[in-house]
């Protein structure tokens, strides 16, 4: 009774924290999904290109998202704090830090484009993703510095505006893709490298549009006063990176894991590929609406975690943790059930229709998986509690989950069921794993500092 009063008092809060992230995210990933539904109409090739380029690509951008993510943690713990001026200081060097990475990550792309024609995939497959894959390369930059003042706004538990944002500017994609694509209207018919100019184009104007909102706000006033790229604290560059590397690592382990599932279904042939896009770009709404609720929990926990008040925080936790069995079940459903309709939106192909609806069966079944392990995630990161779920995601999924999907898929002849089914294996090992190390770890410091008061604890770090 006690977890479902707290799960009622919280519901509201975390609904109204969550909901403008998961719209947010569900415009980003609508775009994959219009992407894909306009390129699967030129055929089951460009459609392969689009998985592949995206399976290199999608990589490092989660690496990137995860090293922008050290801010907001660090932003909602020093306002539960009350530490004004530190918000600032932590909005001017997670912008530097940005920066660099996002330069970073696009000379890795760029240097790493040419090894497609290495990873024994289709041909003409490779010929289609290698320029739409470096169109989409250049999007990096703009995507990093809207990332620094999304995840800053978001510690501050102000997430409607990145909402805002992101829903227009990813309508404008939508039908730049119209435009580029086919070429309607007389301009160029670009075909798959039209969607990457337009999701270059749709990036650059949501980086332009939230500097714009954020410089010019009353609201962020004072602490864009104390912005300055210069007099960096090295100690707390060192203290961000600390959380932004292993929460991009744990990034890469799991998109990572995808982006070798991709490459697998391409060693098995075009159509795989094609149906393996299909299914995990219908995965990924779920996905990255939970993430919405992840980035809540992160939040929440955050505060709560400079408020000192540890029982509120687990209570906090395990209601994010129940709304999103809750809001995973539904999808689950919605996968197993319309699984032989939900592909026809992509592509005609037969062969490719049935395979992907095989695969959305196994989508349906991690689905709850999937979105315990994300707001796990998330809740850690709340508790600046990175390293061990890192190196969670990491067993998880390489040492056991694709070893397993290359014998289900190769040794036993399952082919494309099952790399899916060691991708759930896996989801399923990690989602078990954060459940318990965030019970673990929050009722260790339940029992550790009941006794203390607010004073006693000086700063965050002596919670961990």
């Amino acid at each position: 009774m006690k977890f479902l009063s707290g799960f009622k008092n919280n519901f509201g809060i975390t609904f109204r924290l969550a909901y403008p992230v998961m719209l947010s995210q569900l415009g980003q990933v609508m775009v994959g999904v219009a992407d894909n539904i306009m390129v699967g109409r030129l055929g089951a090739e460009p459609l392969a290109a689009a998985s592949l380029a995206n399976s290199i690509f999608f990589l490092i951008l989660m690496f990137g998202i995860g090293i922008s993510m050290a801010i907001t943690p660090m932003v909602a713990a020093a306002d539960g704090e009350g530490k004004k001026n530190r918000i600032g200081r932590l909005l001017s060097h997670g912008f530097v830090i940005n920066a660099v990475a996002s330069v970073l990550l696009f000379l890795v792309i760029v240097l790493l484009s040419p090894g497609l024609a290495f990873l024994d995939q289709p041909g003409e497959v490779v010929v289609l993703a290698t320029p739409y894959l470096l169109i989409i390369t250049f999007s990096l930059v703009p995507f990093m510095f809207f990332q620094t003042f999304k995840q800053f706004t978001e510690g501050l538990s102000q997430t409607k505006q990145a909402m805002y944002i992101t829903v227009v500017c990813n309508l404008l994609n939508i039908g730049l893709n119209w435009l580029l694509i086919y070429g309607n209207w007389g301009f160029p018919e670009l075909g798959l490298n039209g969607a990457g100019w337009a999701t270059l184009i749709s990036r650059v104007l949501m980086a332009i549009a939230i500097y714009v909102y954020v410089n010019g706000s009353a609201r962020y006033r004072k602490y864009v006063a104390v912005f300055q790229v210069k007099n960096l604290s090295w100690p707390l560059i060192s203290k961000m990176l600390r959380i932004g590397i292993p929460t991009g690592m744990q990034f890469v382990f799991e998109v990572g894991a995808f982006s070798a599932a991709a490459i697998m279904m391409g060693w098995i042939g075009v159509n795989a590929l094609a149906s393996h896009q299909i299914a995990i770009n219908l995965a990924s709404i779920s996905y990255m609406m939970a993430s919405g609720l992840s980035a809540a929990a992160m939040v929440r926990v955050g505060n709560q975690l400079g408020r000192r008040d540890i029982g509120m925080l687990r209570q906090v936790g395990f209601s994010i943790f129940g709304m999103v069995v809750a809001f995973m079940m539904f999808f689950a459903v919605i996968f197993i059930v319309w699984r032989n309709y939900l592909p026809i939106l992509y592509i005609n192909d037969t062969e490719v229709v049935e395979m992907a609806a095989s695969l959305l069966v196994i989508a349906g079944l991690f689905q709850l998986s999937d979105g315990v392990q994300v707001v796990g995630l998330g809740a850690l990161r709340g508790l600046s509690d990175v390293k061990v779920p890192t190196f969670v995601t990491m067993v998880a999924y390489w040492v056991v989950g694709l070893p397993l999907g290359y014998v289900l898929a190769f040794w036993l002849d399952l082919e494309a069921l099952g790399v899916w089914i060691g991708l759930l294996i896996g989801l399923t090992l990690t989602a078990v794993m954060l459940l318990l190390r965030f019970h673990s770890l929050s009722l260790k410091l339940l029992v550790k500092y009941k006794d203390k008061t607010a004073d006693q604890l000086t700063n965050t770090e002596q919670f961990l």
